[in-house]
């Protein structure tokens, strides 16, 4: 009889990789554990494995395992892994099959409901993943996944678009300055980032996608995987002294349609400046107040070689209205600390001061 990890063992040198590569031949066992490892390969996925007849038998997942019942992912099968695997993470060294960094994302025990050739169905009980599963073939080692329980209480699927809200002008500083906070305004297109999977989809303030427009960006999703979240901010572009040069910005955000997009060449690095979060890991954030969606934002240490959140400040809107000027942007924004976000509106709770 074959030995069930003939293959895992030729694709990997145990003298480089830090992966174990057992000698013994696998035995059955009816442990019925399984594990999913976050592999930040030449594309992030996540890889799913079950046990079975003393192997893991796994499925390398792209966009990770739903938690939407109406959303199936591709989940390619891939060679069986060793019981050992069940606890391995590491860098695996660059040159080496499935080189990069893993990481253990969830681990737990699974009930069999059916396992034939072409369709497995499981009940999962981890401790970020739990639910019922079907897996079936679809061509080849190509399957899909999908949830058939219903999603967990309080989640609900990331909206398709969310449009920006927007500030209404205003000829001074509100009066009440500490029931506001104030952010500097920067010059740039304005882009709502859909994070979902490890993937990021940026949309324009008119719905239009330009992600292939800015590619130094996609890092961000999977530097913030596996968070999946609907974030708001303004793609700005720097000189080479660090100050904002609308004229490099340009070429890349007179984008007409999608078609137009794609054909954009990056010519200088740009930064995504954050300044809220609409949605996140399955909870829309839209109704919270401005101050508590900043202080969600914050958590998520957004701050990366083209992303950043800058600051916002609770009162002392003439200090910064000041160094708006001694940056040479076009002034403040201030919002009521207060404010829901509004999609698509232009509300007085927002207002842009020059």
């Amino acid at each position: 009889m074959a030995d069930r990890l003939d293959e895992y063992r030729r694709k990997r040198d145990a003298r480089r990789t830090p992966e174990p590569v057992p000698s013994k031949t696998p035995t059955a066992s009816d442990d019925r554990v399984f594990v999913i490892q976050q592999h930040h390969a030449r594309r992030l996925h996540w890889d799913l494995r079950l046990e079975r007849d003393g192997v893991l038998v796994s499925w390398a997942v792209p966009r990770g395992i739903p938690r939407d019942p109406a959303r199936n992912n591709l989940a390619v099968q891939t060679e069986d892994h060793p019981m050992e695997y069940l606890d391995f993470h590491g860098e695996i060294p660059a040159g080496e099959y499935g080189g990069g960094r893993m990481t253990i994302f969830d681990r737990g025990t699974y009930v069999t409901e059916k396992w034939r050739d072409g369709e497995v169905i499981v009940v999962l009980d981890g401790e970020r993943v739990s639910g019922r599963y079907v897996l079936f073939r679809t061509d080849g080692k190509n399957w899909m996944i999908h949830r058939m329980d219903p999603p967990e209480p309080g989640w609900s699927p990331m909206p398709d678009t969310v449009r920006p809200m927007r500030p209404a002008p205003a000829a001074r500083l509100p009066a009440d300055d500490e029931a506001w906070g104030y952010e500097l305004e920067w010059p740039g297109v304005r882009a709502v980032g859909y994070v979902l999977g490890g993937r990021l989809r940026l949309l324009s303030g008119d719905d239009i996608d330009i992600t292939e427009s800015y590619p130094e960006l996609r890092e961000l999703a999977e530097a913030l995987a596996p968070t999946e979240c609907l974030v708001d901010g303004m793609v700005v572009a720097f000189d080479g002294n660090g100050r904002v040069s609308a004229e490099a910005l340009h070429p890349r955000s007179r984008v007409t349609d999608a078609s137009a997009a794609r054909r954009l060449v990056a010519r200088t690095p740009v930064q995504y400046l954050l300044f809220d979060v609409l949605w996140l890991e399955g909870r829309s954030t839209v109704d919270l107040p401005y101050a508590e969606r900043r202080e969600l934002l914050a958590a998520l240490d957004l701050a990366g070689r083209y992303w950043q959140t800058p600051p916002h400040f609770e009162g002392g809107g003439d200090a910064v209205r000041q160094a708006s000027r001694e940056q040479g942007l076009g002034g403040v924004v201030a919002k009521r600390l207060d404010s829901p976000y509004l999609p698509g509106k232009r509300s007085r709770t927002w207002l842009r001061i020059r």
